[in-house]
C-alpha cells in the first residue's frame, strides 16, 4: 500500500452487514459502516466520556468478495485506506456529497477475538483482479501457536525469523 497524506486507518465495529453489489462489467463492490469509539476521562469532573464517529467504507474486487464472505454486523475490524469524496445530484436537483473510506485492506481485529484465515487464489499482480470471483484453491486454517521452546528453533518449523 502506498502511503500518502490521504491515508487513514480505523479500528471499530461494523454497524451494518456488508452490502455486496456488482458494476455492469461484473466488478464486485461492498459497502459497510464502521463505528469508532473514543473514551477519555474528563479532567474537571473525573467522569469517563465517550464519543462515537461513524464511517462509510467501500471495498472493491477480491477485497470486497472476502469482506462479504467473512464479516457481519458487530464484527470488530481494522480498516486502512484513503478518504475519498463523492458528489452527486438527486432526482430533485439537490446536490449531495459524502466522504467515505476506500479500503486498501480490511482485517478482523484480534484484540478481543480470534479468527480463522482461509487463503484464496490470486489472479495476478497486486491481486487487482477484475475477473470472476475466485474460489479457494486450498484452505489453510491458521492457529496461533506459542514461540518455539529454547531447545527448538525457527528451523524446526521450516520458518525463518523476519
Amino acid at each position: 500500500m502506498a502511503t500518502d497524506s490521504n491515508s487513514i486507518t480505523i479500528s471499530g465495529n461494523i454497524t451494518r452487514d456488508p452490502e455486496m453489489r456488482y458494476t455492469p462489467s461484473g466488478i464486485s463492490k461492498v459497502t459497510f459502516g464502521v463505528a469508532v469509539n473514543r473514551s477519555w476521562r474528563n479532567q474537571q469532573s473525573q467522569e469517563w466520556e465517550e464519543q462515537t464517529s461513524f464511517f462509510n467504507v467501500v471495498a472493491w474486487r477480491q477485497l470486497a468478495e472476502n469482506v462479504g464472505a467473512s464479516l457481519t454486523k458487530g464484527s470488530r475490524v481494522v480498516v486502512s485506506g484513503r478518504l475519498e469524496q463523492r458528489s452527486w445530484e438527486t432526482e430533485a436537483g439537490e446536490k449531495r456529497s459524502i466522504v467515505e473510506i476506500v479500503a486498501d485492506d480490511v482485517a478482523p481485529s484480534l484484540r478481543f477475538a480470534t479468527a480463522e484465515v482461509h487463503k484464496v487464489e490470486r489472479s495476478g499482480p497486486g491481486d487487482g483482479g477484475g475477473g470472476p470471483p475466485r474460489r479457494p484453491a486450498t484452505t489453510t486454517t491458521t492457529t496461533p501457536t506459542a514461540a518455539p521452546a529454547a531447545e527448538g528453533g525457527y528451523d524446526d518449523y521450516g520458518e525463518e525469523p523476519f
